[in-house]
């Protein structure tokens, strides 16, 4: 940037940010660092964590196809008096048939993975753009992971005295145990424990990590802590606009009084400070964020809801609010914000919730499908607008997988799942570990997979620690980071725990 391009930035800047009232001095600053750390932001990375609320049924969401797999799929899942097996590749959908339905979803859609282990491999009939990231070598799938101790066979499961993690198949424990790797209590999450490595390199650590869903522990560390935003961006102290009761002076009044301590007692003090400085973020953060209505995030111009945030529902066939795709647009916002705030590594917190499809699965995961479908096409197209796709790495997690028996109309709680990993530095069109074998019910309350217990629930071959600690290597951490980081990852053969799935 030359002198007089650098001049007109900071005018402009100045500009933008004299709305800002008392704060501008502050958010000023941060716009000069950002300015000079964005000349060498060409190593900013973040990780995306995108979190299936309720236990997503793995079965109907990567599928394998082979004829023996396929008849045992088929002969477990097709029971009254709602199926829930899905259709064969190449089945034409069923216009006439109930929303929602196999027949009227139509056949799965067939994958070409790059090592197929001697099968043959599909996704849900409503995961067409994920199927076409998977094709453009932007997506891969870890099969069958989830919480463990240390490798864990069948045998082992069923030893009273071999170390399984507490808590299995409850809903809090196991997403406490996906984000945090302990059972529901847990303060600090590996997410945010990366951040706390990490930091430092960020011209502002408040922005290390981010949620655009709520409380998330995955994103909280032992000093980062968890910003918050909403999908409209900024949550904002006092008030969502820049008056009160019409008036800006008002609103700096009361803001000066928030941040004051009221009382001589250290309580206060930290109360009034911790308030002042949420007040100072929120206002950086929102004059560096880019409005959600220029492009690539939104469509310009749009009036209502952006065609871009919306989806095709498949129960009802009209076009719908997609909330995953809203909360991916502010992640996407903030990335391009990323050297106006000096940042260099960010983790990102977003989810969909919905999954515990004890009943009525076949219409609600269908929508579902399709949600995750286009919010991950959605976030793929805006970060390769903005040319960020190598620097972003997004992995899905849910509190566990589902059973592979159908109750009549829907699926029970399992454990291990499939999960998809996208971006533009990940090995896609493959996947990372060995696809479990289908059986069959034994008679015996067990199945004849060596990879499925009662219900044919799927015992994890892959940790949470494999899939984090190899998310945590492309990140930048070190070897004796992860180990520290990942404690249990030591109990995992050394040539396990990177998966390979980023370059």
């Amino acid at each position: 940037m030359t002198s007089s391009a650098s001049r007109r930035e900071f005018l402009r800047r100045a500009g933008a940010f004299s709305l800002l009232g008392p704060a501008a001095p502050l958010a000023l600053n941060l716009a000069a660092l950002g300015s000079a750390s964005a000349q060498s932001t060409g190593d900013y990375k973040a990780i995306v964590c995108l979190f299936l609320f309720g236990g997503n049924d793995t079965y109907n969401t990567v599928l394998a196809t082979d004829a023996a797999s396929w008849a045992n799929y088929q002969s477990v899942r097709n029971q009254a008096p709602d199926p829930i097996a899905l259709k064969s590749v190449g089945t034409v959908p069923v216009g006439s048939a109930a929303a929602g339905s196999p027949d009227r979803l139509g056949g799965v859609l067939a994958l070409n993975p790059i090592n197929a282990q001697g099968r043959s491999f599909a996704v849900h009939p409503q995961l067409v753009a994920a199927r076409d990231l998977f094709n453009a070598g932007r997506l891969a799938i870890v099969p069958n992971a989830g919480p463990l101790i240390a490798p864990t066979t069948k045998a082992d499961y069923k030893n009273a005295g071999f170390a399984k993690p507490a808590s299995l198949f409850s809903h809090n424990d196991q997403q406490s145990t996906w984000q945090t790797l302990a059972a529901e209590g847990a303060t600090t999450g590996w997410g945010g424990r990366m951040g706390d490595l990490l930091a430092s390199q960020n011209g502002r650590s408040v922005f290390t990590s981010v949620s655009a869903s709520g409380n998330a522990v995955w994103l909280s560390g032992q000093q980062v802590l968890q910003y918050q935003v909403s999908t409209g961006g900024a949550i904002r102290i006092g008030g969502s606009g820049n008056t009160l009761f019409g008036s800006a002076v008002a609103l700096e009044k009361m803001r000066s009084i928030m941040r004051t301590a009221r009382l001589d007692s250290a309580l206060a003090r930290d109360h009034a400070g911790a308030v002042g400085r949420s007040i100072d973020a929120e206002a950086s953060f929102s004059a560096a964020l880019p409005s959600a209505t220029t492009a690539p995030f939104g469509t310009p111009g749009a009036t209502g809801t952006d065609p871009l945030l919306q989806y095709d529902n498949p129960i009802t066939g009209a076009k719908a609010t997609n909330n995953l795709a809203q909360q991916l647009q502010v992640v996407a916002r903030t990335i391009a914000a990323r050297g106006t705030l000096g940042m260099k590594r960010q983790v990102f917190f977003v989810s969909l919730g919905g999954f515990d499809t004890h009943d009525f699965q076949n219409r609600n995961h269908a929508d579902l499908m399709a949600r995750l479908s286009h919010g991950l096409a959605y976030f793929d197209a805006v970060l390769g607008a903005m040319g960020v796709r190598d620097s972003v790495t997004t992995f899905t997690a849910s509190d566990f997988g589902r059973t592979f028996t159908s109750n009549g109309d829907g699926t029970d709680h399992g454990w291990g799942a499939h999960h998809l990993v996208m971006g533009g530095a990940v090995k896609g069109r493959d996947l990372y570990g060995n696809f479990p074998a289908y059986g069959l019910p034994d008679g015996k309350g067990d199945f004849t997979s060596p990879n499925q217990l009662s219900n044919g629930a799927l015992l994890p071959e892959t940790s949470v620690e494999q899939v984090g600690a190899t998310l945590g290597r492309w990140f930048g951490l070190s070897d004796s980071q992860l180990l520290d980081l990942f404690p249990r990852l030591s109990n995992f053969d050394a040539a396990r725990r990177n998966l390979g799935f980023l370059a």
